[in-house]
């Protein structure tokens, strides 16, 4: 891939985020078809929101360390506005380091403020497999993807506003470009993947690198 998709998504290691070396590849086999329980989101949630700097002391590629981002995800985000449309739902139980919810439902502009890998890091630790936002922060978008942490889709439709809710399960078909509100029985489309679907399937940028003759194994 020489050129540069909407997202600015390359396939060359001068493009992976500094932090890269810790990414895990949460995604080295892309599953066709991924189901969970959604957790709503609104507009502009930024980095901040998904891991404050507070907890960025943690070191990433120590393992003993690594779990406290997932333990941590998301709570910036407002109380009134964690899990709509009720809100006052945490993303992970207190004192826990996973989430019951697979799926992030998400509005405009989702992963905008900083540029921090952390952000993707934090959710995939979390057990978070899957994003769906109207449309995402560029840099937020090109983190999930080149470091294979969180599958980041697009979908048209305002899903906040009615029509998903917290703990909603959802089955997405990733072949078919759709999800199923399995809750409801209403279905969407979701935008085409387009050219960072082989640095996905690969796992993330340096993994699709290394499998295209780019990188030394």
């Amino acid at each position: 891939m020489k050129g540069e998709s909407a997202h600015g998504i390359r396939a060359c290691p001068a493009c992976q985020p500094a932090a890269a070396p810790y990414a895990l590849l949460y995604f080295r086999i892309m599953q066709s078809i991924i189901t969970g329980k959604a957790y709503v989101l609104g507009d502009d949630i930024d980095t901040d929101q998904i891991i404050p700097a507070e907890y960025l002391a943690y070191d990433p590629s120590n393992p003993k360390e690594r779990p406290y981002f997932g333990m941590y995800a998301n709570v910036g985000v407002p109380e009134s506005q964690r899990g709509l449309p009720d809100g006052h739902i945490p993303f992970v139980p207190e004192g826990k380091f996973k989430s019951e919810y697979q799926i992030i439902v998400g509005g405009k502009n989702f992963g905008c403020g900083s540029s921090r890998e952390h952000a993707p890091l934090a959710l995939a630790e979390a057990g978070c497999t899957l994003i769906i936002a109207q449309f995402y922060a560029r840099i937020f978008f090109r983190n999930c993807v080149n470091g294979g942490y969180a599958l980041p889709c697009e979908c048209d439709t305002r899903l906040i506003e009615g029509e998903i809710s917290t703990g909603d399960q959802l089955q997405v078909d990733l072949e078919k470009g759709s999800f199923t509100n399995k809750t409801t029985g209403r279905s969407y489309q979701l935008k085409p993947l387009g050219d960072v679907k082989p640095i996905i399937e690969a796992g993330g940028v340096f993994e699709y690198a290394r499998q295209n003759g780019m990188l030394a194994r």
